[in-house]
């Protein structure tokens, strides 16, 4: 199925973030029963069969400027806790350093030649497969926020994360490499619409769900639509 034929207004509707879940741990859904199990089984075959792709990658991105092959940054995870999530480095060195911790866009002069290709076709998560396997992370769920990250409200005025509404109902869930927001909008969309996406999928949390999100994101990174894919919502 081409990840344009689903209309993300029929994917997503909108949802009152107070509705979902309350500040209470004790209230959060749980995961799936098989949810952890399958994050496990294929985050270890992928780990297996991508050992040689992760060795061209680290040559060719050290070949291109000599740089880190590696980038680490803090980033929210389940229930609050921070941990540091593993990426390919795909911008230039010390990057967060000369221009400050802020999402890439389009035309991102920060974004070097190899780390275009490995963001179009989305293997610049694939060490995060790590994350995963450790528990961090899941294949589906919320984007892992970047703890300190320049963000902006409605009004254009800058606000942490942690001060947005919905953060608290978010980290019911463990951030995901994949996810509703990260297939069905732009990574550049503002963070309430984001969230809203992100709160909708805890709501409908289920396996079903999971495996329909991994599938898509199988098949956009195979047709490296990554960072061109576009819905109308």
């Amino acid at each position: 199925m081409d990840e344009t034929s689903v209309s993300a207004n029929q994917a997503v509707k909108p949802v009152k973030h107070h509705s979902i879940l309350s500040d209470s741990a004790a209230n959060w859904p749980h995961e799936p029963l098989l949810k952890r199990p399958l994050d496990i089984l294929i985050s270890s075959i992928m780990l297996l069969l991508s050992a040689p792709i992760t060795i061209f990658i680290g040559i060719a991105i050290k070949l291109e400027d000599g740089g880190p092959i590696f980038y680490r940054q803090q980033r929210w995870g389940r229930f609050g806790n921070k941990f540091m999530v593993l990426k390919f480095r795909t911008m230039i060195p010390d990057a967060d350093k000369i221009y400050g911790l802020k999402q890439a866009q389009e035309n991102d002069r920060r974004i070097t030649r190899v780390g275009r290709i490995l963001r179009a076709t989305g293997l610049d998560e694939l060490p995060q497969i790590i994350n995963i396997l450790l528990g961090e992370m899941s294949f589906v769920g919320p984007r892992a926020l970047a703890v300190g990250e320049i963000i902006f409200d409605k009004n254009g005025g800058r606000i942490k994360y942690e001060n947005t509404p919905g953060f608290n109902q978010r980290q019911a869930a463990r951030p995901g490499l994949t996810g509703l927001a990260t297939i069905y909008i732009p990574k550049d969309s503002p963070t309430h619409r984001k969230f809203r996406y992100d709160l909708y999928y805890i709501r409908k949390l289920s396996l079903g769900l999971d495996l329909r999100l991994i599938a898509l994101s199988f098949w956009i990174s195979f047709r490296g639509k990554w960072e061109t894919r576009q819905r109308k919502i």
